[in-house]
């Protein structure tokens, strides 16, 4: 029973993950290529390949989206050279 409640969450959670990822590579490709539907197949390309060829790649991008969000603050307190050179 567990074990059934505990696999529909990860599918849920993956489903929500690849929504994220695509809304936010559609949102930099359309910036960058200047073209909706040219931004709509990138974003579709890069998905489909990091979320059903390479899956490991998916919890990188959870991570480093993480550490950009709410580590910011704790890595330029641990900063070794002083200054500001994070932001």
């Amino acid at each position: 029973m567990k074990l059934v409640l505990l696999e529909g969450l990860l599918d849920s959670l993956w489903i929500v993950l690849t929504l994220f990822l695509f809304v936010w590579i559609y949102g930099w490709a359309k910036e960058n290529l200047g073209s909706a539907k040219l931004a709509i197949l990138f974003a579709l390309i890069v998905v489909y390949l990091t979320f059903y060829s390479y899956p490991f790649l998916v919890w990188l991008l959870v991570i480093f989206f993480l550490i950009q969000t709410f580590g910011k603050e704790f890595i330029s307190q641990i900063n070794p050279y002083g200054g500001d050179q994070l932001r």
